[in-house]
């Protein structure tokens, strides 16, 4: 368990299935993170994945959404990335940005990562504002980088954090 200043993060379960799959359903946050007919699944899928570890948010005794990260493994390229999603109902509330630098702040301690990304949809700009937020600066637009439920790319942008930047 990660305690931060309003949220804990414990690790994902398939007891958590139900409801990050009604967070992930809200129209705000489906159209950001998508994953098809079966968003169960999806969770399931990601929960299953040894590249990823998944942590449930939980503000006030319950799961408000999900943040995970996997590290890129190769020595000379080192670093971790992270995503988030949150119920609609908590944005504002700085619950993101908590869970954000509780996590980075881990990352640093307990696994020796000295930087971050994150690779925000360029039109997701409450995602890029909670990022910068947490620290996170603009690297640079990756063109045509996602495709979208529209069948077209999308830009997204590049954002990364170095540790001796993670705000207290």
């Amino acid at each position: 368990m990660l305690r931060g200043r309003a949220v804990t993060l414990r690790p994902a379960t398939d007891a958590d299935v139900p409801v990050l799959a009604a967070i992930r359903a809200t129209p705000e946050v489906r159209h950001w993170w998508r994953g098809g007919d079966d968003l169960a699944e999806a969770v399931r899928a990601d929960l299953a994945d040894d590249d990823l570890t998944v942590y449930a948010i939980e503000h006030d005794g319950r799961v408000v959404g999900a943040i995970q990260w996997y590290a890129e493994p190769d020595p000379d390229y080192r670093h971790a990335a992270m995503d988030i999603f949150l119920d609609p109902a908590v944005r504002g509330t700085g619950l993101g940005g908590d869970a954000i630098r509780t996590l980075a702040r881990h990352l640093v301690d307990e696994h020796g990562h000295h930087r971050f990304t994150v690779d925000p949809a360029a039109a997701n700009t409450a995602a890029i504002r909670a990022y910068a937020k947490a620290g996170f600066r603009p690297v640079g637009i990756m063109r045509r980088y996602e495709r979208g439920a529209d069948g077209r790319w999308h830009d997204a942008l590049l954002m990364d954090l170095l540790a001796d930047e993670l705000p207290d």
